[in-house]
C-alpha cells in the first residue's frame, strides 16, 4: 500500500485537473472554491486505500473517491447555510461569499456532478456503487434532520445520538471501504466486513471528536474550544452529564443551560468542571474505545495481506489518537 500522502496527492492531482469550468461561471466557480479548500480527504482517501488493501487498481477507484468527495463537499455547502456558518476551514463560507440561493443551487449540481463520476463503472459494478451511495447520501439527511431536532429537545438518549452520528458521519466511511473493495473485486461478504470496520470507526471518530471540542489544545485546534458547549449542543457529553449530575451539579449544569446571556469563558470553564467531577471524559473515552473494538473485530475478519493490514491499522489508529 502506498503512503497516506500519496492517497492525498493523487486525489488533489485528480481536483486540480478536473475543474468545473463551465458556463455559467456565478453556478460553477463556488464549485471550484470548495474543493480547492482542502481538508484531510479523508472519505476518497478510504476508497482508494480498500481498493489497495484489497488488490485492486487504485487509479479504477479515483473517480469513485471523487464522487463521495463531491457529495461530502456538497453536504458541507449546504450545512453552512442551516447553521449559518460564516467560515469553513478558515475560509468564507460559500453563501458568504456568493449569497444563499446560488450556493443552494451550486450545492444542488454538485450532488448531481457527483453521480456523474460514477458513470464509468460498468452496469453491475456502477449499480452495486449507486445502491451504496444512495444509501448513504439518504442516512446522511436523515442525520442531519434528527441532529436539528436535537436542538429542540432536552430528552436525548445516548442511543439516539450514537444512531444520529452514525447516520449523519460513519456511514459514509463505511461506504468509502465498502465501494474502494466492491471495485477490487472483492465478495460482498468481505466488502460488508470492511463497511462495518469503517461505520464502527466512523462513529469512534465522532465521539472523539466531541472530546476535542472541549478539551483540545487550542493552539492546535484551530478554532473556538468549547463550541459545542456554547451552543447547547447535544452531545455525548452533555447527554451522559445530564443523566449523572445530581443535586449541586444538576441546578449549576441546568442554569447554563438555560441561560439567555452569559459569559462564553465561564459557561465553557463551568461546564467543563462539571464534566470533570463526573468523569464524562473518562466514560467518553469507553465509549471510543468500545466502538473502536467493534471495528477491529470485523477488520479481522478481512482477507488481506498482514502487510497492507498494518499500514491501514496504522492510518485509522493515528486518526484515532489525533489531536486536533
Amino acid at each position: 500500500m502506498k503512503a497516506i500522502e500519496q492517497y492525498q496527492i493523487t486525489i488533489n492531482e485528480f481536483i486540480a485537473a478536473n475543474k468545473f469550468n463551465k458556463f455559467p461561471q456565478e453556478l460553477y466557480e463556488p464549485l471550484d472554491y470548495i474543493m480547492a479548500l482542502g481538508g484531510k480527504r479523508m472519505r476518497p482517501v478510504m476508497v482508494l486505500m480498500a481498493c489497495d488493501l484489497m488488490n485492486g487498481k487504485m487509479e479504477d477507484a479515483v473517480h469513485a473517491a471523487m464522487a463521495i468527495e463531491t457529495f461530502h463537499n456538497f453536504t458541507l455547502i449546504h450545512d453552512d447555510i442551516m447553521d449559518n456558518a460564516p467560515v469553513r476551514r478558515g475560509k468564507t463560507t460559500v453563501h458568504e461569499k456568493w449569497n444563499v440561493n446560488t450556493a443552494i443551487l451550486s450545492g444542488d449540481v454538485m450532488l448531481i456532478e457527483a453521480y456523474a463520476l460514477l458513470m464509468i463503472y460498468e452496469n453491475d459494478l456502477m449499480r452495486s456503487i449507486l445502491n451504496i451511495f444512495n444509501k448513504s447520501a439518504i442516512e446522511v439527511c436523515e442525520g442531519q434532520q434528527i441532529d436539528m431536532n436535537f436542538e429542540s429537545r432536552v430528552d436525548v438518549s445516548l442511543s439516539e445520538y450514537i444512531h444520529m452520528i452514525t447516520l449523519k458521519t460513519a456511514v459514509v466511511l463505511g461506504a468509502s471501504l465498502e465501494v474502494g473493495a466492491l471495485i477490487a473485486g472483492v465478495s460482498k461478504k468481505q466488502a460488508q466486513h470492511l463497511y462495518e470496520f469503517g461505520k464502527n470507526m466512523g462513529i469512534a471518530f465522532q465521539l472523539r471528536d466531541d472530546y476535542l471540542d472541549l478539551y483540545a489544545d487550542p493552539e492546535k485546534f484551530g478554532k473556538q474550544v468549547g463550541g459545542d458547549v456554547i451552543a447547547n449542543k447535544k452531545t455525548f457529553m452533555l447527554i451522559k452529564a445530564l443523566e449523572l449530575a445530581k443535586d449541586n451539579d444538576a441546578i449549576e449544569l441546568n442554569k447554563w443551560l438555560q441561560a439567555a446571556t452569559f459569559n462564553a469563558s465561564e459557561k465553557v470553564e463551568a461546564i467543563n468542571n462539571i464534566f470533570d467531577r463526573l468523569a464524562i471524559p473518562q466514560l467518553l473515552n469507553d465509549a471510543v474505545t468500545h466502538y473502536a473494538d467493534l471495528a477491529w473485530k470485523e477488520f479481522a475478519q478481512i482477507e488481506a495481506s498482514l502487510e497492507k493490514k498494518e499500514m491501514m491499522a496504522d492510518f485509522m489508529n493515528g486518526l484515532l489518537a489525533r489531536e486536533v
